[in-house]
C-alpha cells in the first residue's frame, strides 16, 4: 500500500504542490498582502476598485470569505489525511482546488465585468469542491466525529452565498445576514479546532520542560457547554442582530469561553511565541463576543464595523497565521519554536488589530488608524511570506 511520504516522492512537479498547507497557506499571505494594498489605496482615493460590490463589501468579503477559505483549505487538506488515515491530495488535483481559489479572486475583483451569478459560481466553487472532497475521504475513511468541521465549512459556503444573493440585490452585504453567517462558522470552527489544538499543543510543551499543572484535556463536559452556548448565541445575533436577548447570549457565551480559555495554562507559554500567540488569537473570541454585545445595548460606542473587527483580524486573523507558522515549521521539518521574524510577524499583527480597534474609540483620527492597521497588516503577511515561503516552496529535507 502507497505510503504519504512515497506518494510525495512520486510527485515529479513543483515541491509547492506536495501538500495542500503549501500553495494554500502561501497564496492567503499573498492575497492578504495584496487585498489589503488594493484596500488601503480606495480608502485614500487613489484607485477605484472595478468590483460589483461597494467597496465596504469587497473589502469585508475579502476578509472573510476571500482570505479565510485558503488557510481553511490547507489546514483540512492536510489534517484530514492525519484523521482518516487515507492519503492526501497532491499535485495537479491539489492544483487544480489551488485554481479555482484564484479563479474566485479575480472573478470577485473584476466582477464589474461579469454577471452576479458567474462570479457568485466562481466564487464558490472552491468551498464546495473541498466540500466533496474532503466528505469522500471522512466517510470513506469512517471518520465521523470530523463530520461537524464539515458542517460547519457547508454553513460558511452558505454565507459566501448569501452575500453575493445580498449584492446583486443592491443590499449593504458589509453588515448582512451572509456576512454573518460566513463570520459565525467562522468563530465555530476556531472554537471547535482550537479548542483541539490549543491545550494538546500547549500540554505537549509544557510536559516537554517538565512543568507541572498541566491544561485540562480538550473536549470535556464544560467545553461543550461552552460550545453550545456560542452557537445559541450567534444563531441568535445572525437572525436578531439587533436584539437585547442576542447582547445577553453573547456575553454569556463570552463569559464561558474565558473560562475554557484559563483551562488551558497560557500563562505558562510566555517563552514559547507559538503558543501565546493561540491563546490571544482565541483570547480575541470572548472579547470579541462581549464587544458585539456591547455594540448592540449601546449603538456608536465603537461601530458595528470596529465590532465585528475584533472577529475578524482579531480572532481570525491571529489564529489563522499562529496555525499557518505553527505547521508550516512542523510539516518542513524545522524546530517548532519562534524566531525574531516569527515573533514581529505576531507583534505587526497585534498592532493592526488595536488599531482598527482604536479607530472605532477615536474616529477624529480614524483614517489615520485605519492606514496603521492596513500598514501593519501588510507588514505581518509580508514577513510571512518572506520568512516561510522559501519553505512552503522547497521540499522537505531529508531526515
Amino acid at each position: 500500500m502507497t505510503s504519504t511520504s512515497e506518494q510525495i516522492r512520486a510527485w515529479r512537479g513543483p515541491a509547492v504542490l506536495t501538500f495542500g498547507f503549501r500553495p494554500f497557506f502561501l497564496g492567503a499571505a499573498l492575497w492578504a498582502v495584496a487585498a489589503m494594498v488594493l484596500w488601503v489605496l480606495t480608502l485614500t482615493g487613489n484607485i477605484t476598485l472595478p468590483s460589483r460590490f461597494d467597496p465596504a463589501s469587497w473589502h469585508a468579503h475579502e476578509l472573510l470569505f476571500g482570505y479565510l477559505i485558503a488557510p481553511i483549505s490547507g489546514f483540512l487538506l492536510t489534517a484530514v489525511p492525519n484523521w482518516t488515515g487515507r492519503l492526501p491530495i497532491v499535485g495537479w488535483p491539489l492544483g487544480g482546488l489551488v485554481s479555482l481559489w484564484i479563479l474566485g479572486r479575480f472573478a470577485v475583483l473584476f466582477s464589474i465585468h461579469l454577471s452576479p451569478v458567474v462570479v457568485a459560481i466562481a466564487d464558490v466553487a472552491l468551498p464546495v469542491a473541498l466540500l466533496a472532497v474532503l466528505g469522500r475521504e471522512i466517510v470513506t475513511g469512517r471518520n465521523w466525529r470530523n463530520l461537524i468541521v464539515l458542517a460547519m465549512l457547508a454553513v460558511f459556503a452558505l454565507g459566501n452565498a448569501v452575500f453575493h444573493l445580498e449584492a446583486a440585490r443592491g443590499h449593504y452585504a458589509a453588515e448582512g445576514y451572509g456576512l454573518r453567517i460566513g463570520l459565525g462558522a467562522a468563530i465555530m470552527m476556531i472554537a471547535v479546532i482550537g479548542g483541539r489544538i490549543i491545550p494538546s499543543f500547549t500540554r505537549n510543551w509544557l510536559v516537554g520542560r517538565r512543568i507541572k499543572n498541566l491544561p485540562t484535556p480538550p473536549m470535556q463536559g464544560f467545553d461543550r457547554l461552552a460550545i453550545l452556548g456560542l452557537l445559541l448565541a450567534i444563531v441568535t445575533w445572525i437572525l436578531l442582530p439587533q436584539s437585547r436577548f442576542s447582547a445577553a447570549l453573547m456575553f454569556v457565551a463570552g463569559a464561558l469561553h474565558v473560562a475554557r480559555l484559563l483551562r488551558w495554562s497560557g500563562h505558562r507559554t510566555a517563552r514559547e511565541p507559538l503558543l501565546w500567540i493561540l491563546h490571544v488569537g482565541y483570547a480575541c473570541l470572548p472579547l470579541g463576543a462581549w464587544t458585539i454585545a456591547i455594540e448592540i445595548l449601546r449603538p456608536d460606542t465603537i461601530g458595528t464595523a470596529s465590532a465585528l473587527h475584533f472577529w475578524l483580524v482579531g480572532a481570525i486573523g491571529l489564529m489563522t497565521v499562529a496555525v499557518m507558522t505553527r505547521a508550516t515549521l512542523g510539516h518542513t521539518g524545522r524546530r517548532l519554536t519562534a524566531g525574531r521574524g516569527t515573533l514581529a510577524i505576531y507583534i505587526a499583527l497585534l498592532i493592526s488589530v488595536v488599531s482598527r480597534l482604536a479607530a472605532g474609540q477615536w474616529p477624529e483620527h480614524a483614517m489615520n488608524l485605519y492606514i496603521v492597521a492596513g500598514l501593519t497588516w501588510i507588514a505581518a503577511y509580508s514577513g510571512f511570506v518572506l520568512f516561510y515561503g522559501p519553505a512552503l516552496l522547497q521540499p522537505r529535507p531529508a531526515s
